[in-house]
């Protein structure tokens, strides 16, 4: 492994900048990837690469290797609704649309894996599987991946996303946790109009939401044991159209998020617990709308262990410091063995978070992009055919 990994530094993926380069310039939203499915088609095709039949309206899957066992590589491949704004002389043509959470690299790294995996095809211990997954941004893509049966026979999925708080060179690896599961409310409260001189003749629901919203916010901090880590935010609330008429209807919406699968659960069940109750003593009618949204984030303690190691050939590891963004990954790992991994892509005291509009990634993360899923793939094979 460590003889690879040094064979794997001594490659030049300089050629994969202008691909990506490219793809940055094209963005296109969740479900809506049809022209980045095609570029990712032809350049496989052009590689030799087995195309799969999944029925994805967009994104794709295909295979290097013949047999089993069975290795699936995951990147994501829409982009968000920003503007951008970094001036790059590649920055995006669409008007409203940018990389800003780095898909580009993570499906260029993906390439420039299958290129390297399918030179050594034959000397392959099973196979490798690719998917190119569309509407991670929406989490509805790893569910329709999912469902085409084509990651049934897999023994374990590797998947990462850059981080631009870690330098170039910087791979980040915890067992369990590592980011969060995600919980998307909206409650919808309907009481009865009345005149504001009234308030008798009516059910209130500005004050069933202010009391709603009041508690829940002791939901964390007086049932959440403190070496526990956990979050509700209420972020948008609406009701009413002006001053003197009490509204008949309004909703308030946030987030839910923790590191624990157990707690992400009960949260809810409280969450739940709490609107009733309360719509009960003020006799308002509620509705709860639940966005779809990822769990946690939770590697393989066995496998994240292993790839901790073995990825300490090509790149610096570090302990991961675990995010409280939501990542649909989640949905393969609750099905398959899985790792999920921070790859270093800029590192600058200054450099913008994921999701802004100056978002830069440096393409010098190529280095160790495209050995992780090389490297982790070959140990895993290895792995798995001598059980």
């Amino acid at each position: 492994m460590l003889e690879r990994g040094r064979e794997m530094e001594s490659l030049s993926y300089e050629h994969l900048v202008p691909i990506r380069h490219y793809v940055h310039q094209h963005p296109e939203l969740s479900g809506q990837e049809y022209q980045t499915t095609a570029y990712l088609k032809a350049y496989l095709e052009k590689l030799g690469v087995r195309i799969l039949n999944s029925g994805l309206k967009t994104g794709l899957i295909a295979e290097i290797g013949s047999g089993k066992p069975v290795i699936a590589l995951r990147a994501d491949i829409d982009a968000l609704p920003i503007q951008e704004n970094t001036d790059l002389d590649y920055q995006s043509q669409t008007p409203g649309v940018m990389h800003a959470c780095g898909h580009d690299f993570h499906q260029v790294s993906l390439l420039g894996a299958a290129e390297v995996l399918k030179g050594m095809e034959a000397d392959l211990k099973g196979t490798v599987r690719l998917i190119f997954q569309p509407a991670e941004e929406t989490s509805e893509g790893a569910s329709a991946v999912l469902a085409t049966g084509l990651l049934e026979d897999v023994q374990a999925i590797l998947g990462f996303h850059n981080m631009p708080s870690l330098p170039a060179g910087q791979l980040a690896l915890r067992p369990g946790a590592m980011m969060a599961g995600v919980e998307k409310f909206k409650v919808t409260v309907t009481g009865v109009s009345s005149h504001a001189a009234r308030p008798d003749l009516g059910l209130d629901t500005v004050v069933a939401i202010t009391s709603m919203v009041q508690q829940l916010q002791t939901l964390v901090s007086r049932t959440v044991s403190p070496f526990e880590t956990a979050v509700l935010s209420v972020t948008h609330i609406e009701a009413g159209s002006t001053w003197n008429v009490l509204p008949k209807s309004g909703f308030f919406e946030g987030t839910i998020r923790t590191f624990n699968p157990d707690l992400q659960k009960r949260l809810k069940a409280d969450f739940i617990r709490v609107i009733e109750q309360i719509s009960n003593s003020t006799g308002v009618m509620v509705q709860f709308d639940w966005g779809k949204t990822p769990p946690v984030t939770y590697n393989d303690k066995t496998l994240a262990k292993k790839v901790f190691r073995w990825s300490k050939s090509f790149a610096e590891v570090v302990e991961a410091q675990p995010s409280t963004a939501g990542e649909d990954f989640a949905f393969y790992q609750e099905k398959i063995p899985g790792v999920f991994a921070f790859i270093g892509s800029n590192g600058a005291a200054d450099a913008p978070d994921l999701h802004h509009d100056s978002m830069v990634i440096d393409d010098a993360a190529f280095a160790v992009s495209v050995p992780y899923y090389v490297e982790n793939a070959l140990a895993l094979l290895e792995k798995f055919s001598t059980k």
